[in-house]
């Protein structure tokens, strides 16, 4: 009898550790599982995300692809360090010699045909007298594509200028307005001190310099843009509350 209740009682410690080991296997299955899945949905770290950086004048693509990304941006950017070198010491030769040297346009361009056409002359005339046959010159013309394409593209561009000045003038945007106001007036300031032809030669000097540094030294330059922006942006919320905001909107009414 007593060995019938032992058999007992081992039977049913044996079923309760069965048990007990499928339960602890069910849990240790579904914690692996959830820890699987946890894993699945864990969203990605913040290093891993490409944050946007902040870029000078809002943009996305390169200096040289910004610039046309042809020839002209080669230039601009020293990719041809010989043509850029070449290009900008003709310009200031250039600059040297009507500006510095008081050179006249006009002056330069008569005495250059007057030489070329005294040249050509005696080269015919010599040319007539040792060969009994007068010399073939060249016929020069301008292409016509070329030149259309030019005047076409000035003037989409004039006409461009012409509707945003429309759009100005109409007073839907007072911050253009207020902007397009300014810019001319420190133009008028600058024309004042100096003539068309030096503020044509400062403006080249600084297409050949600023673009080329700041792809340089664009990391380094771009966060304190941001900055400036940003402090900008803060001066005109201030403007804006204070003064802008109390200007009445829309075309004026007449009085009748």
């Amino acid at each position: 009898m007593a060995e019938h209740t032992e058999s007992a009682e081992a039977k049913s410690e044996s079923l309760i550790e069965k048990i007990t080991e499928k339960i602890h296997g069910h849990g240790d299955s579904s914690s692996s599982s959830s820890d699987s899945e946890s894993e699945q949905v864990k969203p990605e770290s913040p290093s891993s995300v490409k944050t946007k950086i902040f870029r000078l004048f809002g943009r996305e693509r390169p200096v040289h692809q910004v610039f046309g990304g042809g020839k002209p941006a080669d230039v601009l950017l020293w990719r041809n360090k010989k043509i850029s070198a070449s290009f900008l010491g003709s310009v200031t030769a250039a600059w040297i010699f009507f500006e510095l040297l008081e050179y006249h346009l006009l002056t330069l361009v008569c005495h250059i045909l007057i030489a070329a056409l005294g040249l050509l002359f005696l080269w015919s005339k010599a040319h007539t007298f040792i060969n009994k046959s007068p010399p073939r010159i060249p016929q020069v013309q301008i292409p016509e594509d070329p030149f259309l394409q030019v005047v076409s593209a000035l003037t989409i561009e004039i006409n461009r200028g012409f509707a945003v000045l429309r759009d100005i003038a109409s007073g839907k945007d007072l911050k253009k307005f207020l902007m397009i106001i300014a810019g001319f007036w420190v133009l008028s300031i600058v024309g004042s001190w100096c003539n068309f032809l030096t503020l044509f030669y400062i403006a080249v000097i600084l297409l050949h310099t600023l673009p080329v540094l700041y792809e340089k030294y664009e990391d380094k330059i771009d966060p304190l843009a941001e900055k400036a922006t940003f402090e900008l942006k803060k001066q005109y919320v201030v403007l804006d509350a204070k003064v802008l905001s109390k200007i009445p909107k829309g075309p004026l009414k007449k009085f009748v």
